[in-house]
């Protein structure tokens, strides 16, 4: 029996999120029936991060055992081409058995793209969030600087988060303009349920002017998910990337990562 990880990249739009369902159109349920197709047999994988419908994945890290021995090329060239083609496997290795895709890893990031302009996308439909009103993005900046460290960000999870605790630590959280798209970066040791599509709905309401930079800090300390922002669109969601300990030499994609420069060009 050995232990493979797998770096892959998914445009979700089309998919029902990652986790399999009986109907079958998740990315999971059509990665391991092109995992089945390599091996004959059956495979199960679990992954770093499990991602909603409509969100996309840049550098996804998935495992899996298997008692049937296939070369490295095998896993990758051999699944794509079983693969839908929203979805790609990029890289493949063994690794040892006390490595987990999700309780290994160190931390995640995840970038939404926000498209901010008066008309709505059409070649980037599904692939970038939408604001037809300017956002003052020194404003938003303003606002993330009390999300970093450690805080409970309850006020920004779903009411189905099954996560054990609401306190996560924030590393990174970044805004930047890029011709007509705005693009936040957060970077945490943990995600909650919908945090990031919340939070981007909150500072959001902050950039047009409904409430001030500091409004950010009281929806923290009050801990109240009805008094921030409605959960914003998914399609602008991409899993950017998870961090491992270096010890398990995997490939760079398997790290934190940005994503082709085709979602920060101005459409």
């Amino acid at each position: 029996m050995v232990r493979i990880a797998l770096g892959i990249e998914y445009d979700g739009a089309g998919f029902a999120g990652w986790q399999s369902q009986s109907h079958g159109n998740t990315v999971q349920d059509v990665l391991e029936k092109a995992l089945a197709a390599v091996a004959g047999q059956p495979l199960r994988v679990a992954c770093a991060g499990r991602t909603d419908a409509g969100v996309h994945a840049l550098a996804q890290v998935v495992h899996f055992d298997s008692a049937v021995l296939r070369p490295e090329t095998a896993w990758v060239r051999g699944v794509n081409a079983h693969l839908p083609p929203q979805v790609a496997v990029r890289w493949a290795k063994e690794v040892g058995a006390e490595f987990h895709a999700r309780f290994s890893a160190r931390s995640r990031a995840y970038r939404y793209v926000l498209l901010n302009r008066a008309v709505r996308p059409a070649l980037l439909a599904g692939r970038v969030g939408w604001f037809h009103q300017p956002l003052d993005i020194a404003a938003m900046r303003s606002a993330t600087a009390c999300l970093l460290g450690e805080h409970d960000f309850t006020a920004f999870r779903a009411a189905e988060c099954q996560a054990k605790s609401p306190v996560k630590h924030v590393y990174r959280a970044d805004i930047a303009a890029q011709g007509d798209c705005i693009v936040f970066d957060f970077h945490a040791n943990a995600f909650l349920h919908h945090m990031i599509r919340n939070l981007v709905g909150s500072l959001v309401y902050i950039g047009k002017g409904k409430h001030p930079p500091a409004w950010m800090a009281e929806l923290l300390q009050q801990r109240d998910r009805k008094r921030a922002a409605p959960t914003f669109a998914a399609a602008g969601l991409y899993f950017a990337g998870v961090e491992y300990d270096a010890g398990w030499q995997l490939p760079g994609a398997g790290r934190i990562m940005t994503p082709d420069s085709v979602l920060l060009s101005n459409p």
